[in-house]
């Protein structure tokens, strides 16, 4: 199964689970009784986290498409020359070889998103995905910021390099 599909099965399911929430929470609040209330109310929170969660999930995954689109565009997109191992994984030192020159890239340019898209595909090349999306989530904000005609902001915040 495709990560695409695994995602688009776990929403399904999600949507699915908040319907029964809000179903149950209706037939709680319906009993009158204090405690079903305050369960039922309860009942309604649980969907509003979960769309939102998902919402979030579906806004950062299609912003990172758009913006590895418009690298790809510009011939910009990060080659993948990184060494494997015979059974296919990647090389760990080659990995932190690579990684090392992104985040150097990204602290001489610490304005433009195109570096800090590259640095987040090296994170996740080497493994850390909480800083490979939490860096995918800054160059989303720079390419807001700047959009394409400017690469340059005096002082950004730098919370993921």
């Amino acid at each position: 199964m495709t990560s695409r599909t695994g995602f688009f099965v776990l929403a399904g399911v999600l949507l699915l689970v908040a319907l029964i929430c809000v179903g149950e929470g209706v037939q709680l609040i319906a009993t009158g009784k204090p405690l079903g209330i305050g369960m039922g109310l309860c009942a309604f929170v649980i969907p509003v986290i979960g769309i939102w969660f998902l919402r979030q999930t579906v806004r950062f995954g299609r912003d990172s498409e758009r913006l590895a689109r418009e690298l790809e565009a510009e011939g910009g997109l990060p080659v993948d020359e990184l060494k494997r191992t015979a059974g296919g994984r990647i090389d760990r030192d080659s990995a932190d070889e690579v990684f090392a020159r992104r985040k150097a890239e990204a602290e001489a340019a610490p304005g433009d998103w195109r570096t800090f898209f590259r640095l987040a595909v090296a994170y996740a090349d080497a493994g850390d995905t909480p800083r490979a999306r939490k860096t995918m989530q800054h160059a989303i904000r720079l390419h807001r910021t700047t959009g394409t005609t400017r690469t340059t902001i005096d002082n950004p915040a730098r919370s993921s390099a």
